[in-house]
């Protein structure tokens, strides 16, 4: 027990840089010296107990559990937070009025550090093992992997403290060794740069999934690939600067898109290791499981186990479809897709059903629509877990990086390198679009073939494909969008209550009948299944028509579809969409101010 509480007890440090947080979780009347330090690493077993520690701290309610993956990516074209606004919770952050003293923004930059902190410990203290001079050839194959792992963890957590809070202190092995504990913000395109060399190692010491036997809760070379792709294209893109405060560009930007370009290239061409599913949905499905999907199209994904608010994952229960609480589930509705999202894909696109929710699973477990202000993301389902009753950790692992994001990104590369897409550029676009319409290809469309027509193509399909996934805000922030989007979003949001433009024909209300829902049908069964009322019409297209009649037809219910969309929903202070955005300031959070007074060498800034 001594030598891995160790590990703890140094993962601590970090967080006390910053504030008086308590680590009693770990915490016993020990003296621990550097001898049991290094004793932490004598061995490939004890190593990958350190490891482990690393990893824990990618799970639980602070990390991709809940708050990272769930409430800081929110909002941007797609989805909102549920509720009223108060800029000391969740609704603070969807709505960008978020305050310094905002208590979800506390755990996730502690445990962030705590994780870089973690891996430190393993990066310094691997290299300097016993096991290099006495361990035998395979052991010291699992040594250079646990450091490629640790390399890659400690990557992704300063990747996250940057895109949403930008420049931030950088410790680069751990705190004990740190000549000044209380450091100033380091600029992140330095951070970038070492993490970016960083992950080029790591890539050269973590095996393939099938060399590894790698299942896609723990880092295998794709992942390690895939986040050193998505880390340089935020490095050529657009970030909230300090000095001036605008968003700007990084330097050299083709630099990191040719390195983007060859990363997601590498995976691509070991269609054996991840490659498409043939269904999206299944895709998603499997994260509720804990298991692979059937192609490993998930090339990464956080794991949850536990069913403790530090381990687990309220994935499902926090977000995805509303289970009403008398059902035999309850949970869902956290996150509400906007209703201008539903129509961002054609009634042909397999994934529409997938990432809206247009209905709850009411008290009887029937399926009844829900107005247009009540959509949620759907992807998670706490219905599709098994568990039943008022269980918040269900276990559902979040997914961190996918083949058909590797395949955008590599698209996009590759069209701003060549100044136009090549062939193969159109065809990854191509095969995510085709997945999509699966049974409909004719409706696939026309890939285009000039530099801003396809650019706007990689735009629109990473909204389609990625939707609930925690990506689209931060690719809006580094293709300098945000702005932008965020102003036409309301624009269309304003047509769509008042029934104008491309909005003109979607009904105020519809008439339907429950059903029995049944979590073992597809998404797309469980909406054709709800009885809508039309008149001489196909179905699916009564959400793109007219209400078709002026009075309620006997037997059927009404939703407010169109008309339960108040002009609020747009411009309110009680939490309006996007309500306290400005640009070049609230593209970015505010630091915890505990951080702040707790280390007199950081500063708050962008106007906080």
């Amino acid at each position: 027990m001594k030598k891995t509480r160790s590990i703890f007890i140094t993962g601590c440090l970090m967080g006390a840089l910053f504030f008086n947080s308590s680590c009693n979780d770990f915490l016993e009347p020990e003296n621990l010296s550097s001898v049991s330090e290094a004793r932490q690493f004598d061995s490939v077993s004890d190593t990958f107990t350190a490891l482990v520690g690393v990893y824990a701290q990618l799970a639980g309610d602070d990390g991709y559990g809940q708050r990272i993956a769930l409430i800081l990516p929110h909002s941007g074209d797609d989805y909102r937070t549920s509720g009223s606004y108060s800029c000391n919770d969740r609704r603070g952050v969807a709505t960008f009025g978020a305050c310094p003293t905002n208590t979800e923004l506390n755990g996730p930059f502690s445990k962030l550090y705590t994780g870089i902190e973690r891996a430190n410990f393993c990066i310094k203290n691997i290299p300097l093992s016993p096991v290099y001079q006495t361990g035998t050839e395979e052991d010291k194959k699992l040594m250079d992997r646990y450091l490629g792992e640790a390399l890659t963890l400690r990557a992704q957590f300063y990747y996250e403290l940057i895109r949403n809070w930008g420049d931030v202190p950088y410790y680069p092995v751990p705190a004990a060794d740190m000549a000044e504990q209380y450091l100033p913000k380091t600029d992140r395109d330095v951070i970038y740069e070492q993490m970016i060399e960083d992950l080029g190692r790591a890539a050269t010491l973590v095996p393939w999934r099938s060399e590894g036997g790698t299942p896609n809760a723990r880092l295998s070379k794709a992942a390690v690939k895939g986040l050193r792709a998505r880390i340089a294209l935020a490095r050529a893109g657009y970030s909230l600067r300090r000095s001036p405060q605008i968003m700007a560009q990084g330097s050299n930007p083709q630099k990191y898109y040719q390195i983007a370009l060859d990363e997601c290239r590498d995976i691509m061409n070991h269609p054996g290791e991840h490659s498409l599913n043939p269904s999206y949905e299944n895709v998603f499905r499997s994260l509720h499981t804990n298991s692979q999907d059937a192609t490993n199209e998930i090339i990464f994904a956080i794991g949850a186990f536990g069913g403790n608010s530090r381990t687990d994952s309220k994935i499902g229960y926090y977000n995805g479809l509303k289970h009403d609480d008398n059902s035999s589930w309850k949970g869902g509705g956290g996150i509400n897709a906007l209703p201008t999202y539903f129509y961002e894909f054609s009634k042909y696109d397999l994934r529409r059903d997938m990432n809206v929710g247009i209905y709850k699973v009411n008290n009887t477990n029937q399926a009844e629509l829900v107005p247009a202000n009540g959509f949620t993301d759907s992807k998670y389902r706490k219905s599709w877990t098994g568990i039943t009753g008022p269980s918040q950790n269900l276990a559902v692992d979040w997914p961190m990086i996918r083949l058909s994001d590797v395949m955008l990104m590599f698209a996009e590369a590759d069209n701003e390198i060549n100044g136009a897409p090549s062939q193969d550029a159109k065809n990854a676009l191509l095969a995510v679009r085709s997945r999509a319409y699966a049974g409909n290809l004719g409706q696939v469309g026309t890939i285009p073939s000039d530099k801003a027509g396809f650019f706007n193509a990689i735009v629109k399909e990473r909204l389609l494909e990625l939707g609930s996934e925690g990506i689209r805000k931060y690719d809006l922030i580094r293709w300098n969008l945000i702005a932008s989007k965020i102003a036409e979003t309301k624009q269309k949001l304003t047509d769509f209550i008042n029934g104008t433009g491309a909005y003109a024909n979607v009904p105020l209300d519809i008439y339907y009948k429950p059903s029995v829902y049944d979590p073992t049908k597809t998404a797309q069964q469980n909406v054709t299944a709800i009885d809508l009322y039309t008149v001489g019409a196909d179905k699916s297209e009564v959400f793109y028509q007219p209400t078709q009649s002026a009075t309620l037809p006997v037997g059927y219910k009404k939703i407010a579809w169109r008309s339960g969309v108040a002009a609020t929903y747009v411009n309110d202070p009680a939490g309006g969409y996007a309500q306290y955005f400005e640009p070049n300031k609230r593209e970015l959070l505010p630091i915890y101010f505990e951080y702040i007074q707790n280390n007199y060498n950081l500063t708050q800034d962008y106007g906080y």
